[in-house]
């Protein structure tokens, strides 16, 4: 069963506001009442109406000042207002309509008229909460959809504004880091499921943390492949190292790991590219099921990298290595044949990141 409408009467004269009271409450409306303009305004917050009926001569507070302040409240800005006056319909109809009315009704007051506009505005205001109603559902949706592959930190910009729409097609520089597992694909073949799938939660539960500490965006899980995105939808004064300091605390974390994997039998490693460059960026898919996606020849590279990664290697890009080359102590892997890439390719292992005092 819905609910009852719900109506504010704001009035000065005790008299006017028991008629008005007994009218709409016989009418079937739920009723609120206050006797000053400043009563009126504590018993909005309260009562939440959806319509007021609002006199307009009242000491204190008139009704065109309760009507501007209703207006200047965000919460209260689309409420229907009726104002009710025993002056001239004429004049007070334009200053009402200034103050923000939406309708305005004379005294002594005509029952059907009132009863008439009353069902009028309500209406209307059904129809407001509808879409407003929708809206809120269209903006969980997307927050969903967004918290899929963004860190809740990240999310609360967006919707706050303070962030690019991360769903909008653009291109941009950005940092990939590719990150799998060494010695899965035997893991899986020997391993019961159960096992498996432990092993693939912790391991992407630190890809998680690390991913919130160090600001990077996950592309997608793809078994124990994970690509992560930096400076993408969150701008980073500097995405390469972003990217290399969490690579190496992924490394050190996933070494952790396999200490207790060890102990059930299984050797696992972790291997990691990354590179730099720029990428189109948006939402892929199609309608039902679209995601984040970052397309471009830099996610090829970090991936190529991440094949060629022995276990406990962080092999980074000429382009990524020349940025950080005083910030971290590499080793240069030569040129790598690479599928995909018809010139061999430079590479750089990273063995630690230099933190500066």
């Amino acid at each position: 069963m819905s609910e009852l409408p719900r109506i504010l009467v704001i009035d000065d004269q005790p008299a006017n506001v028991k008629l008005l009271d007994q009218l709409l409450s016989l009418s079937g409306y739920q009723v609120a009442t206050a006797l000053s303009g400043a009563e009126g305004l504590l018993r909005l917050g309260e009562s939440k109406p959806d319509l007021v009926l609002l006199d307009v001569v009242m000491p204190g507070m008139s009704g065109y000042e309760v009507c501007r302040a209703i207006r200047n409240n965000p919460a209260t800005a689309l409420l229907p207002v009726v104002m009710v006056t025993a002056l001239d319909p004429g004049e007070e109809r334009v200053k009402g309509i200034e103050a923000g009315a939406d309708d305005f009704l004379s005294k002594p007051i005509n029952q059907a008229e009132i009863l008439a506009r009353v069902r009028s505005l309500l209406r209307i205001r059904s129809l407001q909460k509808q879409v407003e109603a929708q809206a809120v559902q269209l903006v969980e949706q997307r927050v969903a959809r967004l918290r899929r592959f963004l860190s809740p930190k990240v999310v609360d910009l967006i919707l706050a504004g303070q962030l690019d729409d991360p769903e909008a097609t653009r291109r941009r520089e950005v940092t990939i880091l590719f990150a799998d597992l060494r010695g899965f694909t035997a893991f899986c073949d020997a391993a019961p499921p159960e096992d498996v799938m432990t092993v693939v939660r912790q391991y992407h539960a630190e890809i998680g943390r690390l991913a919130e500490i160090h600001d990077g965006t996950i592309e997608h899980f793809e078994g124990d492949g994970v690509m992560l995105v930096f400076n993408d939808p969150v701008p980073l004064p500097d995405p390469a190292l972003s990217a290399v300091r969490m690579a190496v605390d992924l490394r050190d974390g996933v070494e952790r790991l396999a200490q207790g994997w060890r102990k059930l039998g299984y050797r696992l490693g972790c291997g990691l590219g990354i590179a730099q460059g720029f990428a189109t960026i948006g939402t892929i898919g199609f309608p039902g099921r679209q995601d984040y996606g970052t397309i471009g020849l830099v996610c090829a590279l970090a991936a190529r990298l991440c094949s060629e990664a022995g276990s406990g290697e962080v092999l980074v890009s000429q382009r990524v290595h020349g940025r950080l080359e005083s910030r971290v102590v590499a080793l240069p892997m030569g040129n790598l044949d690479l599928k995909g890439f018809r010139e061999p390719v430079a590479a750089y292992n990273v063995v630690s990141v230099k933190e500066t005092a």
